[in-house]
């Protein structure tokens, strides 16, 4: 059974005005350490190996439902079915460089960007394509609750294992019941751990990250 969302955390309370600026503090301090010389340096090498921009964007589903650009570094050739088709395992799609940014993950640190536009949180439920949203919000009870707040970098579905290629419909239901309960159970106690974890697996690396 899917679980409901509870409005005891609404993203207009005052609890999450301390996310808020929690992100930005965290953002503002990850572009000046790491990305104001790290962007450079990978351009390089995203260059090196394709044609093409550094920059991958694609729209996804941010809070309440609302699309927006999220940026990544692009780590994959050019190609036509990058915005409705997920990567897989061996996807000849991805480049060598490519393949190392998305194993550490750090494909996803331009969203550092998003989250100081206000797009994105540095935690909670990671943004979908708009293609599965629309497909998964039909067959999955209580989807769209997820986007009750600002979609994250990372979040408890990642750290517990609930990421990369959902071929089957159970496992986008384990990532769905994972974000719903990161909702109803936010503190900032809970960021700050799921950040911990991730800078782990970063360290560590993860099966499902490919």
């Amino acid at each position: 059974m899917s679980p409901t969302l509870s409005t005891q955390h609404a993203d207009t309370s005052s609890d999450f005005s301390s996310k808020r600026m929690f992100d930005i503090f965290f953002a503002l301090a990850v572009t000046l350490c790491v990305l104001i010389w790290l962007i450079p340096l990978l351009a390089v090498l995203i260059k090196l190996e394709s044609k093409g921009p550094i920059f991958f964007k694609q729209l996804r589903t941010g809070k309440d439902g609302v699309p927006f650009y999220c940026f990544k570094f692009r780590s994959m050739y050019v190609n036509t079915d990058a915005n409705h088709k997920q990567a897989s395992r061996g996807d000849s799609r991805i480049t060598k460089t490519g393949a190392f940014l998305r194993k550490t993950s750090l494909d996803e640190l331009p969203q550092f960007i998003n989250v100081l536009l206000g797009d994105m949180s540095v935690v909670g439920p990671r943004p979908h394509m708009l293609q599965h949203t629309d497909t998964y919000s039909r067959i999955i009870t209580n989807y769209m609750l997820r986007h009750a707040m600002r979609p994250g970098i990372t979040g408890l579905a990642q750290v517990e294992g609930h990421r990369g290629e959902t071929k089957e419909i159970g496992a986008m239901v384990n990532r769905v019941n994972a974000d719903i309960n990161y909702i109803q159970t936010w503190s900032l106690p809970l960021d700050v751990k799921i950040i911990a974890l991730t800078a782990y697996q970063m360290v560590r690396g993860s099966e499902n990250a490919f």
